[in-house]
C-alpha cells in the first residue's frame, strides 16, 4: 500500500447533518408560528367578513377594527418570533412572508378597505 493512499479517516468531514435537537427545534418553532399565523388569519378573515347592515350599525365597524387590530398585533408578535427563530438557525428566511402578508392585509382593512357607515 502506498504511503500517499487516502484512508477514510483522512478525508475532510462532509457537511454536518443537523442533529435531532435542531430538527425538533425547527419543528416546534414551525408549529408555534403556524398556530400564530392561523390565529391571525382567522382574525383577518373576521375583519373582512364584517359588513355593516346600515348606517346605524357602528358596532360591526368597531368589531371589524378590533379584529384587524388583534390580527395586526399577532402578526407583529409572529414576526418577532420569526426573527428570533431565524437568528437561532432553526428556520429559513421564507418564514417572514406570512407575517408580512398578514400585516399588509390587516393594515389595508384598517385604512383603505375599512367598512363604511
Amino acid at each position: 500500500m502506498s504511503r500517499y493512499a487516502h484512508s477514510p479517516t483522512s478525508q475532510a468531514p462532509a457537511a454536518q447533518k443537523p442533529g435531532v435537537r435542531a430538527r425538533v427545534g425547527s419543528a416546534v418553532c414551525g408549529l408555534v408560528l403556524t398556530l400564530g399565523h392561523l390565529l391571525a388569519t382567522y382574525f383577518t378573515y373576521l375583519a373582512y367578513m364584517a359588513t355593516p347592515a346600515g348606517p346605524w350599525d357602528s358596532e360591526t365597524v368597531a368589531h371589524s377594527n378590533f379584529a384587524s387590530g388583534l390580527a395586526l398585533v399577532l402578526s407583529v408578535i409572529t414576526a418577532g418570533l420569526t426573527w428570533v427563530f431565524i437568528k437561532a438557525g432553526w428556520l429559513r428566511k421564507w418564514w417572514y412572508t406570512a407575517p408580512a402578508f398578514l400585516a399588509v392585509a390587516t393594515l389595508l382593512r384598517l385604512t383603505l378597505l375599512a367598512p363604511q357607515l
